[in-house]
C-alpha cells in the first residue's frame, strides 16, 4: 500500500475514475486539478461526497514547477495523468500542448526525483504509435507520431524514460488505447455518438468512420494504473493497456445505437476529419506484457465486454443531469 498517491489531472475523465477507485481501495490520495476562478474540481465535483471527502484536493497547473513540486512533497508515488488531449486542438494551439504534455511532465519528473518518489507512472496513449504496422500493436512496434499532440506525448514517454536511465527514477510509461465511459469529453468519438442519441437527434454528424480502434472501458484502464503503479517490473518500461479486440468507427456507432434501442443515420463532416496524412487508421493492442508483468487483464474484454462497457456509458449519459453538462450540437475540438 503506498503512503500517499499524487494523482495529477485528477479532475479529468480518466484522473476522476482513478483516484475514486484508489480512495475505494484504501489509498491515501492526494488529487491535484487544474486551478480555475469558479473553484470548480472538475469531475470530482460529481463523485460520491463520501469519497471526496476522503482524499487531499490541490489545485495548481501542471506548468507550473513551484506548484507540481509543492504538491509532490510527502508523497510516495505519482500517478501523472494531466495533459491536453484532444487531437484537434492541437492542430490549432500546438505551444499549449507542448508547454502543457512536454514541460509540464518535466515538472513532474524533476518533482518526483527531489523527493525520492518511490513509483511514478506517466501516461501515454495509443496515437504515439501512428497507423499500425504489424498488429497486434506491442510495446516495440515504432513510434509516428501524426499529429502535434501524438508528437508531444512521444517526447513526455521519451523525456521520462530518459530520467530512468540518466537518473535512476524508478518511472514507468503506461500507454493505454482508447479509454472510453461515462464523463468523457464529446471530443471522443463514444460519447460524440451517445450524447447525440441521448439529445434525440438520428442523425449523427462524424468524422472518418473507416479507421478501426481498441476501445477499453474506463475501470479497466484506471485498474492498469493501480497495477503498474503497484509492480516494480514496470519501472524502466512501457506498459500497453488496451483489450485486443479491434473495431471500426462505422460499427461501433452501429454497435451504440442496437445498446441504445434506435437507429441511427451517419452524416460525415469534413471539419471532424482529421488532415489526411494524420489519420491514425489503425489502432489495436498486444496486452501480452501487461498480463504477464503486472497481473492486468480487462473485464470488459472483446465484443460482449464493449458491449457491457458501452450500455454503462449510455445509461450515464441518458441521466438529464449528467447529459445536461454538454453541448451535444456543438463540435468540440
Amino acid at each position: 500500500m503506498a503512503n500517499k498517491v499524487l494523482v495529477t489531472g485528477a479532475d479529468g475523465f480518466i484522473g476522476s475514475h482513478l483516484t475514486e477507485q484508489l480512495v475505494r481501495a484504501g489509498h491515501d490520495v492526494r488529487a491535484f486539478v487544474y486551478y480555475n476562478a469558479f473553484n470548480s474540481w472538475g469531475w470530482l465535483d460529481s463523485i460520491d461526497e463520501t469519497v471526496l471527502s476522503q482524499m487531499e484536493v490541490v489545485s495548481g497547473d501542471i506548468r507550473d514547477a513551484s506548484g507540481v513540486d509543492s504538491a509532490t512533497s510527502d508523497c510516495s508515488h505519482v500517478l501523472h495523468l494531466a495533459a491536453l488531449i484532444a487531437i484537434p486542438f492541437s492542430y490549432n494551439s500546438p505551444d499549449a500542448y507542448l508547454q502543457t504534455n512536454v514541460s509540464g511532465t518535466l515538472n513532474v519528473l524533476q518533482a518526483a526525483r527531489r523527493h525520492n518518489i518511490e513509483h511514478l507512472v506517466c501516461t501515454s496513449t495509443s496515437e504515439t504509435y501512428g497507423t499500425a504496422q504489424r498488429v497486434p500493436i506491442a510495446e516495440d512496434h515504432p513510434l509516428n507520431a501524426q499529429s502535434p499532440y501524438a508528437a508531444t506525448k512521444v517526447a513526455a514517454d521519451q523525456l521520462a524514460l530518459s530520467f530512468h536511465k540518466s537518473f535512476d527514477l524508478p518511472v514507468s510509461v503506461l500507454r493505454p488505447f482508447n479509454t472510453f465511459g461515462p464523463r468523457q469529453s464529446a471530443r471522443a468519438v463514444i460519447p460524440t455518438v451517445i450524447g447525440q442519441i441521448a439529445a434525440g437527434e438520428n442523425q449523427i454528424k462524424l468524422g472518418s468512420l473507416h479507421p478501426t480502434r481498441d476501445f477499453t472501458f474506463v475501470s479497466d484502464t484506471a485498474n492498469g494504473f493501480i497495477q503498474v503503479m503497484s509492480h516494480a517490473s514496470g519501472i524502466g518500461e512501457v506498459t500497453n493497456i488496451g483489450t485486443g479486440y479491434e473495431i471500426s468507427i462505422r460499427d461501433i456507432v452501429k454497435l451504440i445505437a442496437e445498446v441504445m434501442g434506435t437507429s441511427v443515420e451517419v452524416l460525415q463532416q469534413e471539419e471532424r476529419e482529421r488532415p489526411a496524412n494524420s489519420e491514425v487508421e489503425r489502432l489495436v493492442a498486444c496486452t501480452k506484457k501487461a498480463r504477464d508483468s503486472i497481473g492486468w487483464s480487462p473485464e470488459f474484454e472483446g465484443h460482449e465486454g464493449l458491449k457491457r462497457g458501452l450500455q454503462r456509458t449510455a445509461e450515464w449519459f441518458q441521466n438529464p443531469s449528467n447529459l445536461s453538462r454538454y453541448k451535444t450540437s456543438v463540435y468540440n475540438l
